[in-house]
């Protein structure tokens, strides 16, 4: 469910309400009492095109089959002793949010659960709680890695950001810019190509076209505006292609993602945050999914926070949380 005190709660109501299937197909994990007043926000007017939902709860997945027509069903997942104030950064709320995280990765690791799909957390509020991970990607990773007993960095995973017409995976996620730079090594960039080229075999492309970006303005113009392309990207791309991955680049950084745009290619490999996602962002936040590359089960997640600003009001839109739902049940054979 996310956050507890973000949009999580209601946009999963709403999609439910927007997508009667979901009913047969879907479990929440999360806090009944706050999906509850969830269904309470979201409560449709007397002339809206959205169904009438209520909500069962169940102690386990096994128990969908048993969920009569017309409920969400809702596993409790977490212990919240008492409600969280919408849109209120806490320690109560990010310790909900990172329980619900572990039980439903225990359960897609466990072969119980196709896919996961998570709905916005709060990093404040996790590191409040005490958890020791900046975001959804790092944790499952950690979670992932410890169920096959071992260490983090024998599981990589990247982020890969998708909305109509243009994806983009990421050398590195939520570091520093600093740390961003330091982390553009010829290993990182290879593995996210390898990564990026093994998630869309799996997903049936047979040859991906993957665009490597450049690190620097114009790809570093031969050199004259550094040598990060020169020493590392362009070596990690000829590595690739020598494996037989339809690579290519470095690419200007500032042209590259409009051609992914036009078709060029079938997916950018940027090299640090805000260089891919900006542009994904800029095109499709409403239609935007994350997607965990490398983890052993399908993960994806809507495109936007927690919204605090609206939480609570039933305003937020649950667009982006449907098209991370359709993107795992796609990715799962659902």
């Amino acid at each position: 469910m996310g956050d507890p005190a973000g949009i999580g709660p209601e946009i999963i109501a709403k999609a439910f309400r927007e997508r009667p299937a979901l009913q047969g197909q879907v479990v929440v994990a999360g806090d009944v009492g706050t999906m509850h007043q969830a269904l309470r926000v979201t409560a449709a007017e007397p002339d809206s095109a959205c169904h009438p939902l209520m909500l069962a709860e169940v102690g386990a997945l096994s128990d969908l089959d048993a969920v009569p027509p017309g409920c969400m069903a809702v596993a409790q997942a977490c212990s919240l002793p008492r409600p969280v104030i919408p849109g209120q950064v806490s320690a109560e709320a990010g310790l909900a949010a990172a329980d619900c995280i572990r039980w439903a990765a225990q359960a897609a690791l466990s072969g119980q659960a196709r896919a996961l799909v998570t709905a916005p957390i709060h990093k404040e509020a996790l590191s409040a709680a005490g958890v020791d991970h900046p975001g959804h990607t790092e944790m499952l990773q950690a979670l992932a890695a410890a169920h096959a007993g071992l260490p983090v960095s024998a599981l990589p995973v990247r982020m890969m950001l998708s909305c109509p017409g243009l994806s983009t995976v990421l050398v590195s996620i939520h570091v520093s810019l600093q740390h961003a730079l330091k982390a553009v090594t010829l290993d990182q960039v290879l593995q996210t190509i390898r990564i990026t080229d093994a998630h869309f075999r799996r997903a049936g492309l047979a040859a991906p076209r993957i665009a490597v970006a450049g690190l620097n303005p114009h790809a570093g113009e031969g050199g004259l505006f550094g040598r990060e392309e020169i020493e590392t990207i362009a070596p990690a791309v000829a590595q690739a292609q020598r494996e037989g991955v339809q690579t290519s680049g470095p690419y200007a950084p500032d042209t590259v993602f409009m051609r992914a745009r036009q078709g060029a290619f079938d997916v950018v490999v940027a090299m640090y945050h805000d260089q891919g996602l900006i542009p994904v962002k800029l095109m499709g936040l409403e239609h935007g999914v994350n997607t965990t590359l490398g983890l052993p089960f399908v993960r994806t997640s809507p495109d936007h926070g927690t919204a605090f600003d609206i939480a609570g009001t039933g305003r937020a839109s649950a667009t982006s949380l449907l098209a991370a739902i359709d993107a795992a049940l796609a990715a799962s054979g659902g």
